[in-house]
Parts: structure tokens; C-alpha cells; sequence
């Protein structure tokens, strides 16, 4: 999901700068990296309880 939607907006930003569009290469830049940023926040969010579920267990099991 994450490779995909990656090549779009490469191929997109290459478009860009095809197209000889000074300035806004550093935006798009941006916004990707705040697109990329949010994504993460939102998988930690949601896998980061079983992640810690299952470390909890492992530690549980060890006897530590």
C-alpha cells in the first residue's frame, strides 16, 4: 500500500518537474513527508498495544 501510493507521487513529482515548475518542489516534498508521517503515527497507533501485548508476553513467559 505504502509502495504504491510512493511510486504515484514519485512519478508525479517527476511530472512536475518536467514540466520546469520552479518552487513548488519543496512543498511537494513536504507534503509527502507530513502524508508519510501521519501514516506512521496512525499504524502506531493502532498496532502499538498488540505490539506491546505481545513483548509483555514474551517477558511474561521468560519469567523476567
Amino acid at each position: 500500500m505504502l509502495s504504491n501510493l510512493y511510486l504515484r507521487l514519485r512519478e508525479a513529482m517527476a511530472r512536475k518537474r518536467d514540466e520546469d515548475e520552479e518552487g513548488q518542489g519543496m512543498v511537494e516534498y513536504a507534503l509527502i513527508l507530513v502524508l508519510i508521517a501521519i501514516v506512521v503515527i496512525v499504524i502506531l497507533t493502532v498496532v502499538g498495544k498488540q505490539v506491546n501485548n505481545v513483548f509483555s508476553n514474551i517477558s511474561s513467559s521468560l519469567g523476567t
